[in-house]
């Protein structure tokens, strides 16, 4: 399996190479996942482009480290990472969490970021209070305690009656999550705001959400595209909110779609 040690944290990815596409996406996932959620995604776009998924910090296998004490521990990570394959030009694909680590490492390095693609994500996400809540109860009773109401917003209804077995293996990922990477990422999106750095966003931008995402609803995705110039909005239907599980067609299409749309040529970055 493959590991590698960045600043001393141990991160389990998967890289793809391609014969063509000048620009590598990177796959960024999402609170109490692993880069498996990506794995649909992934097969259907496989040598089309060169590729890199991971778990993040605290997550699948990968080391915790010294810890997470907020977004910029797992933006460490993912710059570290993509230098040690030598990545530029680079399409950052994050989900929820995943997508405000994107937004971390374009404002720390745009020169190598030339798009991002922003799924089920937001400048903000939660309240102080809704973090807290969610930290303390785990804190006293697992990650078991809360599995239940993050699946109904993980996932529609109609995935939950009639994909019983992938239902089952998303709630072993979430409920077999190391609790300290865990809380520690809810208090890093907590602690998060990238309201002012979205408006200086200055890279083709893909905004994407399930139509029945409970956890990032549209409205609120939409309010991150309206503040980035320029981005791309797009709802996936029958989705919640890991569409690259529930819909997967449906977010390649866009990827792949998006993707062929961009210059060849480096971007200019403000």
């Amino acid at each position: 399996m493959p590991f590698v040690s960045i600043g001393g944290v141990t991160l389990h990815h998967r890289h793809g190479p391609a014969t063509g596409g000048a620009h590598p996406i990177v796959f960024i996932n999402s609170l109490g996942t692993d880069f498996r959620i990506w794995e649909e995604v992934w097969s259907a776009l496989s040598g089309e482009m060169p590729m890199l998924a991971y778990d993040k910090r605290g997550h699948g296998l990968s080391d915790i480290g010294s810890g997470i004490r907020s977004i910029d521990d797992h933006v460490d990570d993912l710059s570290g990472l993509i230098d040690h394959f030598s990545f530029k030009n680079v399409v950052l694909c994050g989900l929820s969490v995943g997508g405000m680590i994107a937004q971390g490492l374009y404002t720390r390095r745009p020169e190598i970021v030339d798009a991002l693609i922003l799924c089920d994500t937001a400048h903000k996400i939660g309240t102080a209070d809704s973090w807290n809540a969610r930290i303390a109860t785990v804190e006293a009773k697992g990650i078991q305690a809360v599995a239940e109401d993050v699946l109904k917003v993980w996932f529609t209804p109609g995935f939950h009656s009639t994909r019983s077995a992938e239902l089952a293996g998303c709630r072993n990922m979430l409920t077999r999550q190391a609790l300290a990477g865990y809380i520690g990422t809810c208090a890093a999106v907590r602690d998060a705001d990238f309201t002012d750095i979205a408006r200086r966003i200055a890279v083709p931008t893909l905004c994407v959400v399930g139509d029945q995402d409970g956890s990032t609803p549209p409205d609120l995705v939409r309010s991150l595209a309206d503040l980035i110039p320029g981005a791309r909005f797009e709802i996936v239907r029958d989705a919640g909110h890991i569409p690259c599980v529930e819909q997967p067609a449906a977010l390649t299409a866009l990827i792949r779609d998006f993707v062929a749309s961009l210059p060849t040529g480096k971007q200019t970055h403000g």
